[in-house]
């Protein structure tokens, strides 16, 4: 393993996921979850689109046309604002959702980036940093922590946006933010 590698990595990933959709979707998992929880399935779904990206190197990006990639993922931002919205309408929406079981959260969190990562910038960075230094292990690790790092930012910051807003606000604001990602998202698949 060759740590200047990792050092390269570490910052670039990081920076590119955190403004990302999915810190947005650890931070909203993690007011209803258990933060640890929402952590190890974020870090298992992260983990698992890292060897994706590189084993795959840049060649998954040059088979599969980015337009069709942006315009999956922009359904999804969709599908997800429209869920959050509905969720932040219900009546009752500010009593607290009743316990999930720890495999639940775990899963729930998996599926949620596991989805989310296909195509995101840093899944392509990944991908292009493992086929540019030859080094799938440093890249590997480098891209890991970051991601890592991202997500533990984001499940602290769950549980204290609570003692600032509702759950029905928080779930309103998802939806609002989740609806520009998937305009913007389509907007720059149709262009």
């Amino acid at each position: 393993m060759d740590f200047y590698i990792v050092l390269i990595c570490f910052p670039i990933i990081f920076l590119g996921e955190l403004p990302d959709k999915t810190m947005f979707a650890n931070l909203l998992m993690a007011t209803r979850g258990r933060p640890v929880l929402v952590w190890l399935g974020a870090a298992a779904g992260f983990t698992v689109h890292v060897v994706i990206a590189v084993a795959a190197g840049s060649v998954l990006f040059h088979l599969v046309p980015r337009r069709y990639v942006e315009l999956v993922v922009a359904a999804l931002f969709l599908f997800g604002a429209v869920y959050a919205w509905r969720e932040g309408t219900k009546p009752g929406g500010e009593r607290a959702a009743p316990p999930r079981r720890w495999h639940g959260t775990v899963l729930t969190a998996f599926a949620v980036i596991f989805l989310a990562e296909w195509g995101d910038l840093t899944q392509i960075l990944t991908a292009n940093l493992a086929a540019r230094y030859h080094s799938p292990l440093s890249v590997a690790v480098g891209s890991l922590l970051a991601l890592w790092t991202v997500a533990i930012l984001a499940v602290a910051s769950g549980q204290a946006v609570l003692r600032f807003a509702s759950i029905t606000m928080i779930r309103k604001v998802t939806a609002v933010i989740l609806l520009g990602l998937a305009v913007y998202t389509a907007w720059e698949a149709l262009h």
